[in-house]
């Protein structure tokens, strides 16, 4: 955390440079605000300084209606929809798609579905479920190149639910079956 007067000259000039590094708490409003707010500047006794916006709400401040602390610089808000691609894309990356719908997925994230397919459009350029298909056939590639294992098996660890599915996507593709993968990584 920056000192007193660091944070007390950043607030006086509105500095930008300091949105979203600390936060502006007036102890007689019980408000805190980001740096560059423009409300009238409260006295200097009167204000204290945090490094996040969770630890003025921990000391009982709530935000500014005017300059919304949420949305500062490096907070989820902030990022907008990125946010929310970007934990999709971890859960998918966890398997999530192996075990519940796209739908579910959305839910869990708190958007619609059709909302969710945009997003993805619009930052990945590719639907939730191609992603999905995409991080599937990888990881049996990997296992193919990496592992002895059975095409069963190798199947259901990439996350197919069946090795009929797991064959057709993989000749989709590949233009080959995974057995002339295999051969062609051992010779």
């Amino acid at each position: 955390m920056l000192d007193f007067e660091t944070c007390d000259a950043a607030r006086k000039r509105c500095d930008p440079a300091y949105d979203g590094v600390f936060f502006i708490a007036v102890k007689t409003t019980k408000i805190y605000c980001r740096p560059v707010c423009r409300v009238r500047s409260p006295l200097r006794k009167n204000v204290e300084f945090f490094p996040s916006a969770a630890a003025c709400e921990a000391n009982g401040y709530r935000p500014c209606l005017r300059c919304r602390p949420e949305t500062a610089p490096f907070s989820p808000a902030w990022n907008g929809t990125k946010s929310t691609v970007a934990r999709a894309l971890r859960l998918i990356n966890k398997g999530a798609l192996d075990e519940m719908s796209v739908g579910a997925l959305a839910d869990k994230l708190g958007v619609g579905e059709r909302h969710l397919g945009r997003l993805f459009q619009r930052h990945v350029g590719a639907s939730p479920s191609s992603v999905a298909k995409t991080i599937r056939i990888q990881k049996a590639k990997r296992l193919l190149d990496e592992t002895d294992l059975p095409m069963t098996e190798i199947a259901y660890r990439a996350g197919f639910g069946s090795l009929r599915r797991f064959n057709t996507v993989f000749q989709e593709t590949y233009r080959r079956p995974p057995t002339a993968i295999r051969r062609q990584a051992r010779g």
